[in-house]
């Protein structure tokens, strides 16, 4: 017995071993991980993997929404339509009876996991808004906007509490639901206005810098921070089990909202300064604290009984203001939780949407009722208290339109309220119906109510008083108030020939757009007043190169605007009394693009004014020479530039509007700087280079981007109600950076509107005694001159540059606009011809000859006339002829001038034509072809002669208001 019971025993130890080590080793082999390649399924739901199906649902949710937003964005619906809808169409309502599709795509299981990912989004969403919201708007616009906002709230909460007693007593549970929490409930969905999307429509439809506009806004800040302190007493009142505890869960809300804008808010503005977040952006500690604190705020707020995105709404609320740090921040959550999160929020919103419950005629009816109570509460009050204010009754329809706009916040109020309970299923899918449909007719109302014919800009962002906006029939058909200076009397008058731009705007919308306006401002700057020292020609011509270099040594890092000083003694100075005073009105334009962050700088945009970068350089540069500048920002949809610039003019009274084209904007491959090889031949680059490469070509990456900035050049020829000048920087050359100063002037005068406005603005630019010019009367004959025979053939481009002329001009109907609008010019007669022939004479005549023979002018006029030389060509090929006395002047200028070549546009009544000789020209540099015709469009056909040329010189295209 003894001697079996060892052996039992020692059978059972070997079993205890063999299973340990069969445990052994089924723990090193690696669990099967059930792939495609094994023949599982993909779309499986893994409870301890979930990611492949939650991928799967990501797909599916974001490429739906953004093909819906792609076709309603064409209609000008916001992208929250788009995203409610996909949302809709993904759920039982229509792709849930596809046999297999819901339980497959979106099992129930599942829906933990997006609820989860939603929920996370939804916090980080509210976060954004609360930063959107600036009470400081609403203390700016005073009481206009804080009556329109009570009364859009409490006209709309009466008419909800009131259609609430009937829907109660037919939809509601009783046992579940009581009758107060629905009716405060049901309230706060009728009077609630969507802030983020009302700011959407505001700047869509190019009203935040007009009176409606800035009360709006302001209406709708108050309306959004009263609606979610509704929304949190409606939660809170739900989730309480008494009315002790419902008090005492406000009192805590209250408690740590005054916490988060207090201590909290106070401690951000220190750190942020001690980091320097407020000047180069939230640094990673920022960023992670502020993480930390918008979770740690949800999490609380959710703790107390209340939802946890209010905790992330108070956080973002608590943001600092200053530097741009709240901007910053946008920018770094938006492009997240708007392309990711919140397209998965309303998916979950649309699983929950069955509009076939709604298969009663009762359904529709009261469907039909909240719709008519919504919109007529927010807009009989709002529209009412707007005119009671004072403003016409198109503008306080718009203002009544626009408050009723519900949109996403409200999306997310109900689905606040069905999570809660308060709503059921059928219920819930009424409010997304009545939700949709006063969002998506908001931007059509607005726009009937009040066309941009009618608006009236602000140019501070503050409500006028009665008196100060103009009346209908004023804003219907706006009055030019541009003025001219008359040289000779020194007084404002109407156009003449001798008349003296005083007021420029100029357009800034790059930073490489800077260096050009700086060239140009330095050329429209006044003379030195009193007794200076006038920059010697003949001097700087016949200098020494060892003179030069000291020279240049003794001037290192100044400015440019500061003249570099012959040492011989010249003529002293003295500015004319009749001198006009120059003003130049600058206007910053931003791309509005859909993101979160462009809509904040809408909002905001007296604070761009004193901080965008570019602004402030651009206005240093100028309190540094003596020039006046003001400036402007506006943040539009990029094809709305032109009529901002329009707009700006009129404002401003604007005489001329500079558009800079600086050497990056405009590519960096070819057509411009010229330099010969030890081969003999020529290549070119600089900034026109893009305008003429293909768009296939490695060389020239931002052609297309340099034909959209062409195109917009062209609407602003077409339609400012001023002279325009388009300023082509070539950029400084190495040589130039050696301490040259000065610039000459080389152009070339063949008659019309255009280049007389040219002429009168060449002579103004010669009164400063750093600026001298080359004015040359061109006469086109039907016989070569001698001056074509003497004239040299043009130097030929190197093969590969002339290869790239060659498929960008055979691939030029790719880049080109054929129907993009252009310049509509008046009737081209006979009599009109004569009549701009006649005053091609009286403006040459009036500046060429001198004073002796011609009528008395002013000091201001003889003094630049004395840096101006005049002359005449005759020649058979004008164009090739200019071109090589351009080169010329480039020469003889040498390094202590640059050249600065004026053309007029010539697009309507110039003497001559110049096509079949820019063809030959083109020809004479490797190619015979036919230019880009957007590029000749846009510049005209002299200047783009000077462009295909090779002259290194920059362009400056003059239009004058006159041609139109």
């Amino acid at each position: 017995m003894p001697a079996l019971s060892f052996s039992t025993q020692i059978m059972h130890l070997g079993k205890d071993v063999s299973d340990a080590a069969y445990g052994l080793v089924s723990r090193a082999i690696a669990p099967t991980q059930g792939g495609l390649l094994q023949g599982q399924n993909p779309a499986a739901l893994n409870n301890a993997d979930p990611i492949r199906l939650w991928i799967i649902q990501l797909f599916i949710i974001i490429c739906f929404t953004q093909l819906l937003g792609l076709f309603l964005s064409r209609i000008r619906q916001p992208r929250v339509i788009s995203e409610v809808i996909g949302g809709i169409l993904l759920g039982p309502t229509a792709m849930g009876r596809i046999n297999g599709f819901t339980n497959n795509i979106f099992p129930a299981q599942s829906v933990y996991y997006l609820n989860l990912t939603a929920n996370i989004g939804l916090v980080l969403f509210l976060f954004v808004v609360g930063m959107e919201v600036d009470t400081r708007i609403i203390r700016r616009n005073g009481r206009a906007s804080l009556a329109i906002s009570a009364v859009g709230m409490v006209l709309p909460f009466g008419l909800g509490a009131a259609v609430s007693v009937p829907m109660y007593a037919l939809y509601i549970n009783e046992s579940i639901v009581s009758f107060g929490n629905y009716l405060l409930f049901a309230g706060v969905a009728m009077s609630i206005t969507a802030f983020p999307v009302l700011c959407r429509i505001l700047t869509e439809c190019k009203l935040l810098p007009t009176a409606v506009g800035t009360v709006t806004l302001a209406a709708g800040v108050g309306n959004d921070i009263v609606g979610w302190i509704l929304l949190a007493l409606t939660v809170a009142l739900v989730n309480a089990t008494t009315g002790v505890m419902a008090v005492y869960i406000l009192l805590c809300t209250v408690g740590w909202a005054l916490v988060l804008l207090f201590p909290i808010k106070w401690g951000l503005n220190w750190l942020a300064r001690k980091t320097g977040s407020f000047e180069s952006g939230p640094t990673p500690f920022m960023m992670t604290l502020v993480l930390l604190l918008v979770f740690a705020s949800a999490f609380f707020t959710d703790v107390i009984g209340v939802h946890a995105i209010f905790g992330g709404f108070l956080a973002g609320i608590a943001m600092p203001h200053e530097g741009g740090f709240r901007t910053a921040l946008v920018e770094k959550f938006e492009d997240l939780v708007t392309l990711l999160f919140i397209p998965i929020y309303f998916a979950l919103s649309g699983l929950s949407t069955n509009l076939g419950l709604l298969n009663r005629g009762v359904d529709w009816g009261y469907i039909v009722l909240l719709c008519v109570i919504a919109f007529v509460g927010k807009f009989v009050g709002c529209a009412a208290t707007a005119f009671f204010f004072g403003f016409k009754w198109r503008e306080a329809g718009a203002i009544g339109t626009l408050m009723s706009c519900k949109g996403l916040v409200e999306l997310i109020v109900l689905n606040v309220g069905l999570s809660a309970g308060i709503l059921d299923t059928r219920i819930f899918s009424m409010f997304v119906v009545m939700a949709l449909v006063l969002t998506f007719m908001t931007t059509p109302l607005t726009l009937m109510f009040y066309p941009p014919k009618y608006h009236v800009y602000l140019a501070d962002g503050h409500l006028p008083g009665p008196t100060h906006r103009h009346s209908e029939a004023e804003a219907a058909h706006p009055t030019p108030r541009a003025t001219t200076f008359n040289s000779v009397t020194g007084t404002t008058a109407t156009r003449g020939e001798e008349q003296l731009k005083s007021r420029f705007a100029v357009v800034l919308s790059k930073m490489e757009h800077l260096p050009a306006l700086m060239t140009l401002t330095q050329l429209l700057q006044p003379p030195p007043t009193g007794p200076a020292t006038a920059f010697d020609n003949t001097r700087a011509s016949s200098i020494d190169e060892s003179e030069k270099d000291s020279t240049t040594k003794q001037n290192t890092g100044r400015m440019l605007s500061v003249p570099v000083l012959s040492t011989t003694p010249v003529r002293a100075t003295t500015i004319s009394p009749h001198t006009p005073p120059v003003r130049i009105d600058a206007l910053r334009l931003i791309e509005l693009t859909e993101r979160a962050s462009a809509l904040f700088k809408a909002s905001v945009t007296d604070e761009l004014v004193r901080s965008d970068p570019l602004v402030n350089i651009f206005r240093t540069y100028g309190h540094l020479n003596r020039i006046p500048i003001s400036a402007s920002v506006s943040v539009v949809n990029y094809d709305s530039f032109p009529s901002s610039v329009n707009h700006h003019v009129q404002d401003h009274a604007s005489e001329l509007v500079i558009i800079p084209w600086g050497p990056q904007s405009m590519g960096s491959s070819v057509l411009e700087q010229a330099t010969t090889g030890a081969s003999g031949t020529t290549t070119y680059s600089g900034p026109l280079s893009s305008l003429f490469s293909s768009p296939t070509s490695t060389s020239a990456p931002d052609g297309p981007q340099s034909l959209l900035y062409s195109q917009f050049a062209r609407r602003v020829f077409a339609e400012a109600p001023s002279d325009v000048a388009l300023f082509i920087d070539r950029g400084l050359s190495p040589s130039e950076t050696a301490g040259g100063y000065g610039q000459h002037i080389f152009f070339p005068f063949f008659g019309g509107p255009d280049d007389r406005a040219a002429l009168a603005l060449v002579v103004q630019l010669c009164a400063h005694p750093a600026i001298s010019a080359t004015v040359i009367r061109v006469t086109k004959s039907d016989e070569p001159t001698e001056v074509d025979l003497q004239t040299p053939a043009a130097t030929h481009l190197s093969d590969n540059i002339r290869d790239n002329i060659a498929s960008t001009l055979n691939a030029g109907m790719t880049l080109q606009s054929t129907h993009f609008p252009d310049t509509v010019y008046g009737q081209n007669t006979t009599q009109v011809q004569l009549a701009s022939s006649a005053a091609d004479d009286i403006a040459w005549e009036t500046f060429a000859r001198p004073s002796g023979e011609t009528a008395p002018r002013s000091p201001f006029i003889e003094e630049a006339l004395t840096r101006v030389n005049f002359s005449s060509l005759t020649s058979s090929q004008p164009l090739r002829v200019l071109v090589q006395r351009a080169h010329q002047e480039e020469r003889e200028s040498g390094s202590w001038k640059t050249l600065v070549v004026v053309v007029g546009r010539g697009r309507r009544l110039a003497t001559e034509s110049h096509h079949a000789e820019l063809a030959q020209l083109l020809s004479e540099h490797g190619r015979e072809t036919s230019i880009n015709p957007d590029v000749r469009k846009t510049i005209g056909d002299v200047a783009t002669a000077f462009a295909v040329s090779g002259s290194r010189a920059s362009l400056l295209i003059m239009q004058s208001a006159e041609a139109r």
